[in-house]
């Protein structure tokens, strides 16, 4: 069993969970476009590494361990594809297939350093996904930068379960954990309260992309999507597959 099916098969299946339910066997042969037979052996190895929960013929699910490593591959795969577009110049409908190929092979090293040279971008360039926020245990971009010119940037991880406000959903509730975004944004945010330890609370999902109501420090306060996306909490595991 290869990294690179390992990897491939964790993040398949944190892109088919979907509200709760169990990915099944079928869906992931389907996106393999593989025999489900083929993929039952596979599902069976991951469980014993302790990667997924797996109930035959009910589906599977993510554990922890697997959720890390399908969040580091998918923020490494987004952080290719951010290179390959702004940088190379290379076309939105072909960055998608060469960053499958490259992501299994780029270091967690060059991994921080791509995401420094491109400025810590927030989005992937096809499809618009969040790219997942690093494990390093920095309260902002801007820390991680002056860190690393200082030559310190190899420090402890932060726990699990990282997920941006734009993705929670109203109800949902977290404690800020990691911010990122330029100086200008950054001092807004800590002046509405929005600290790394301070728990906020969803209060209202506006439609069509709107803005995001939070409840801090017994406030409320309003935040546009693109600021939602860059303020990650920690919350359960349950939220971390919902999209």
């Amino acid at each position: 069993m290869s990294s690179k099916s390992t990897e491939d098969y964790l993040k398949a299946i944190q892109t088919l969970y979907r509200n709760g339910k169990l990915v099944s066997t079928t869906e992931i042969a389907e996106h393999f476009k593989i025999a489900p037979a083929s993929v039952t052996e596979m599902l069976k190895k991951l469980a014993k590494k302790g990667y997924v929960k797996y109930s035959p013929y009910r589906g599977v699910h993510l554990t922890n361990k697997g959720i890390q490593v399908a969040e580091k591959v998918t923020r490494k795969h987004r952080l290719l594809e951010r290179f390959l577009y702004d940088v190379l110049r290379i076309g939105k409908d072909k960055v998608h297939l060469q960053a499958c190929e490259m992501e299994h092979a780029l270091s967690d090293e060059a991994e921080e350093s791509l995401c420094r040279f491109l400025n810590h971008p927030d989005k992937c360039p096809d499809d618009e996904k969040i790219i997942p926020a690093c494990s390093l245990p920095f309260s902002s971009c801007e820390e991680c930068v002056e860190m690393h010119r200082k030559g310190l940037e190899e420090v402890g991880k932060r726990g699990q379960n990282l997920v941006s406000i734009y993705s929670l959903k109203e109800g949902d509730q977290g404690n800020v954990s990691f911010i990122r975004g330029e100086h200008k944004v950054l001092q807004r945010l800590l002046d509405m309260g929005l600290t790394p330890g301070t728990n906020v609370n969803i209060m209202r999902v506006a439609p069509l992309k709107g803005p995001i109501e939070v409840g801090v420090r017994g406030a409320k306060v309003a935040l546009g999507q693109d600021i939602a996306s860059n303020v990650f909490v920690n919350c359960p595991q349950k939220h971390k597959q919902s999209r």
